[in-house]
């Protein structure tokens, strides 16, 4: 399945993971800049899509080459900004990103843990769990949205 594929009609807010989901992973390494970063195929429509249906979009996502010094938040920064523009000259956007730049896989907000899920609740308190519905391409996703009680659909990620 495809991103473009997943029914987001029930839902009012949608939780994406970033790499596999959005962009190409890159197979033993990280998208340490902006020139690494690719679009999987159909990813921006998709967004747009969602965007023009009245869905909120976050992005739900591990950036572990932070914590293990691979690259600096200011290249995660210049990440976010590239994909963040290439959406908006498309007509989408995204309404938030929550990351993790953990390395210890039992780090609260490393998924599967919740912690990025309970920063989004604070933050916008309006999101209901049964409204919400996770996309990911991993287990640790689908680990992340059963954790967070919330409703998941995998799809097919695309590697590099």
């Amino acid at each position: 399945m495809r991103l473009c594929d997943v029914d987001i009609a029930p839902y009012s807010t949608i939780l994406l993971d970033r790499d596999g989901t959005i962009n190409v992973q890159l197979l033993g390494d990280y998208v340490k800049c902006p020139e690494e970063f690719e679009f999987i195929p159909g990813a921006v429509d998709a967004i747009v899509a969602m965007n023009k249906a009245g869905k909120k979009v976050y992005i739900i996502t591990n950036q572990r080459g932070v914590g293990k010094g691979l690259m600096t938040e200011q290249d995660l920064a210049a990440v976010h900004d590239y994909m963040l523009n290439s959406l908006r000259q498309a007509g989408g956007h995204i309404d938030g990103i929550y990351y993790s730049t953990a390395v210890d896989s039992s780090d609260p907000r490393r998924k599967p843990q919740t912690g990025m899920w309970q920063q989004l609740l604070r933050e916008h308190p309006e999101v209901k769990h049964e409204q919400t519905l996770m996309i990911g391409d991993g287990d640790v996703d689908e680990a992340f949205a059963h954790n967070a009680s919330i409703n998941f659909a995998k799809i097919d990620s695309l590697w590099k």
